[in-house]
């Protein structure tokens, strides 16, 4: 613990000689406090200070100042809530103007049967860009990572699985 000149106490730790475990059982309580008043939701404070640490020790080998370790951490933290932040109220703004004026039913399980059916005849590639692009929710450029391939690939395997799928599901409707 140091006494710096404005009279406050800050406590440094080298990340360099503590264990992981160590600096983690540290700054961990104070980055889910800080997360909880940035955020309001216990649940999402805890995941936001997990993350940011996870973040935080894996870039500790190249931080310029090890010293600030734990500012790092709280900038991580007021970084991921700020983010968290954006994309609700991008969220909600769009589920405001995507409401629908009447119910909308899901679909039967017959169709959605179907719709599997068609996916799962796709060839691999297709299937695979697929279901890591709408199913796991990817950009293209992590499904071009994951398939090895560059993201307009990604977007060409996505665009013929789709024609695919339109032909396949309007021929089972024809029948």
């Amino acid at each position: 613990m140091v006494v710096q000149e404005d009279g406050t106490t800050r406590i440094h730790v080298r990340p360099a000689s503590s264990t992981l475990g160590d600096l983690y059982e540290l700054h961990v309580g104070r980055l889910v406090g800080l997360a909880r008043l940035l955020t309001g939701d216990a649940a999402a404070a805890e995941d936001i200070a997990h993350d940011a640490f996870i973040r935080a020790a894996s870039k500790m080998g190249t931080l310029r100042d090890p010293e600030r370790f734990d500012t790092y951490l709280q900038r991580t933290v007021v970084n991921l809530c700020h983010s968290r932040g954006r994309r609700r109220a991008l969220e909600v703004a769009w589920l405001r103007r995507a409401r629908p004026t009447e119910v909308v039913q899901p679909p039967s399980t017959e169709i959605r049967d179907e719709v599997w059916r068609a996916v799962l005849a796709l060839p691999d590639r297709q299937r695979a860009a697929v279901v890591l692009r709408f199913y796991e929710d990817q950009s293209e450029e992590r499904v071009g990572h994951i398939l090895n391939c560059s993201p307009k690939a990604v977007n060409a395997l996505v665009d013929r699985a789709k024609q695919t799928l339109r032909d396949a599901l309007a021929e089972e409707d024809e029948r």
